[in-house]
């Protein structure tokens, strides 16, 4: 039987944080646990985005309990300021969807903290942010969901250069990231069975979803690589909206495998019903993991105790 958002269950009075909401994946994930009752954060980096995803939330739920906070996650400094807001109300976190990203930036760009944009911006603020909040995830027991990518089966994690200081290349970079959110996702669930966190740590990806983060990355310039991207795209993908099912499904199954992975269950992942996707072999490395882990916590100066 394909599972679709009527197998979600009421949702009022829990508290939904998703980073990167006020478009594409994001917003489609909020929508709808919106329209579930869950009181939803859109946390981004545009305040006029915000306000206008927030009006089309209440348009299409007008008793919607949603509001736009600032989260920039290319800066480590707007990554702890929105944790230390939500620490000092001392409201318990529920599901916390780590959704927003960029993806295969042409050239090498850097967050306000010198990172690599995208393994920065991907990886490392979310990393972070769950780290600050973690008292207010464990307080509710929390589903804790990190976004991944198809990509990743091509990834390898670059422990002596993590941020590409040397030989930058748009699609390997953003594999990485895509890997890695992939690997927190596992060593956060480990982490939290070994130190009684109490959290569910589960990841999803969305398949070839129709977005803005493919027209703005490497696959949005002119070029036969742009002409190709689009040809595959009208023939493997599918809407925002069907490709935040799988995000949807690992934030909310009431009994989702722990460590678990969702995503599109047609040819090659790319489009179709969700459902279990396939983890690659390099991302169940305990080892990397573990090492990526401890220059995570070095780099962004978060250390999870």
């Amino acid at each position: 039987m394909t599972w679709t958002t009527n197998d979600i269950p009421d949702l009022s009075g829990r508290l939904a944080i998703v980073t990167g909401a006020t478009g594409g994946l994001g917003l489609e994930t909020a929508l709808v646990l919106a329209g579930k009752g869950a009181e939803v954060v859109l946390a981004a980096r545009n305040p006029a985005k915000g306000a206008e995803a927030e009006r089309l939330i209440r348009s299409r739920h007008p008793d919607a309990a949603v509001r736009f906070e600032l989260l920039d996650l290319a800066s480590l400094a707007s990554v702890r300021a929105f944790a230390e807001r939500y620490l000092a109300t001392g409201r318990p976190i529920d599901i916390l969807i780590d959704n927003a990203g960029v993806m295969a930036l042409p050239t090498r760009q850097t967050t306000v903290d010198g990172f690599e944009m995208q393994f920065g911006t991907n990886y490392l603020s979310h990393f972070a942010l769950v780290g600050r909040l973690l008292p207010l995830l464990t307080a509710a027991n929390a589903r804790v969901v990190q976004l991944s990518s198809v990509a990743h089966r091509s990834g390898h994690i670059r422990l002596d250069d993590l941020n590409y200081q040397t030989h930058y290349s748009p699609w390997p970079v953003y594999q990485q990231s895509k890997l890695a959110m992939l690997m927190f996702a596992l060593e956060l669930q480990r982490r939290s069975d070994a130190h009684g966190w109490g959290l569910t740590s589960v990841a999803a990806h969305p398949g070839f979803a129709r977005t803005d983060l493919i027209a703005n990355g490497h696959a949005g310039k002119p070029g036969l690589f742009a002409r190709g991207a689009r040809l595959l795209e009208a023939v493997l993908s599918h809407s925002a909206a069907d490709g935040a099912l799988p995000i949807l499904m690992a934030a909310t199954l009431p009994d989702p495998t722990p460590g678990g992975y969702y995503g599109p269950t047609g040819f090659q992942e790319m489009k179709g019903p969700p459902g279990v996707a396939v983890i690659k072999r390099q991302a169940r490395d305990v080892d990397v993991a573990k090492r990526l882990w401890t220059e995570s916590e070095r780099l962004t100066g978060m250390t999870y105790g």
